[in-house]
């Protein structure tokens, strides 16, 4: 396993993470333990979690038990940890909707005001077991909340010890240098990271948030580094279930992109998976081994969090990292999703 230091803090962190949202559907809660603790045998020390994510219904699948019956994915990870807690860092967040009433989250809010992250904070401590939280995300902006009194009650967090970092998830290239500014003029503890989509179809960070995070000195972190499963290789298709590889198959027919980006792809992203196939097969390794490799050669990024939901996925992942690409064949990689270099400057004749 490979490590790095996340933004300015000087810890190490492996360049994979251990995502857990499907937690408790695939895995299978009482598969969980040996699921994670291979993970951290294998040399991953990130855990990543939120406390909106397993036992919700949007998770629901096939086989697994319905939302009504599944612990929270904080709580099966806190469980799993027993005896392991300090060998990792462990992540979570909040501001997802997590109740039914006024002040219980949502992407309109209100997930970031004092009330809500004091309220939460215990409510994922009590889950992990755990006094501290290594990482502590706000998982989306929240417009309708001032920013200043989310970032002072996470720096309170701090100074209580019940978090060691403060972090942002899905904020822009502008959001993030505000809240890194607002951090600063008023003292409170700067964020170190934000985790933001990004993988080798979904490049639209590279236009601003890569500049900005090495700019402010801060870590990104990706999430769907492998697309949600498009860049393991096509037969990835024929494994997905039912209505989400419908959904895939249909979008790949429109002319734009899916307008969910989350898990829309169209017919250009579809040759760029083929393309990655072929070249797994140049290189003689996989295409979620050229993907995961070129992703994490990126300035800025961290890890990649890679969500398996089998045993054998997270040793694969886990392992992608070992294999040492040559910097001519990750731009071989690089080339399949790059835009063409701008043309050269035109010579300006002088005025006459």
């Amino acid at each position: 396993m490979k490590y790095t230091s996340l933004g300015s803090t000087g810890v190490k962190v492996s360049r994979i993470a251990l995502g857990t949202f499907p937690i408790g559907v695939a895995p299978l809660e009482a598969d969980a333990p040996t699921f994670i603790n291979r993970a951290i045998d294998l040399g991953i020390n990130v855990i990543d979690t939120a406390n909106s994510y397993g036992n919700q219904s949007r998770f629901d699948r096939a086989g697994a038990p319905p939302a009504a019956q599944r612990k929270s994915a904080e709580e099966i990870v806190g469980k799993a940890l027993k005896g392991r807690r300090n060998e990792v860092i462990l992540c979570t967040k909040v501001q997802e909707q997590i109740g039914i009433g006024p002040n219980d989250g949502g992407i309109a809010g209100p997930g970031l005001t004092r009330h809500h992250i004091f309220n939460q904070v215990e409510e994922s401590l009590r889950r992990f077991g755990t006094d501290h939280i290594d990482v502590y995300h706000m998982h989306h902006p929240e417009p309708g909340t001032p920013i200043e009194e989310s970032l002072r009650a996470f720096d309170d967090l701090v100074h209580q010890g019940k978090i060691r970092y403060v972090a942002i998830s899905n904020f822009s290239a502008w959001e993030m240098t505000q809240v890194h500014y607002v951090a600063a003029m008023n003292g409170f503890n700067k964020p170190v990271l934000n985790q933001i989509q990004y993988n080798l179809i979904r490049r639209e960070p590279e236009d601003d948030l890569v500049p900005a995070a090495k700019a402010l000195g801060m870590s990104l972190t990706a999430y769907r580094p492998l697309a949600g499963g498009f860049l393991t290789g096509l037969a990835a298709l024929e494994r997905q279930p039912g209505e989400h590889r419908e959904r895939i198959l249909k979008v790949t027919d429109a002319p734009g992109r899916s307008p969910g980006g989350g898990y829309g792809y169209n017919r250009s992203d579809l040759e760029v998976a083929q393309k990655l196939e072929e070249l797994a097969h140049k290189f003689g390794h996989k295409p979620f081994h050229l993907a995961l490799a070129w992703l994490t050669s990126r300035p800025t990024l961290a890890c990649a969090v890679v969500g398996p939901e089998k045993l054998s996925e997270v040793e694969d992942n886990a392992k992608a990292l070992d294999i040492n690409f040559t910097p001519e064949q990750l731009a071989e990689i690089d080339a399949l999703t790059a835009p063409p270099p701008p043309p050269a400057p035109r010579p300006v004749k002088p005025v006459q």
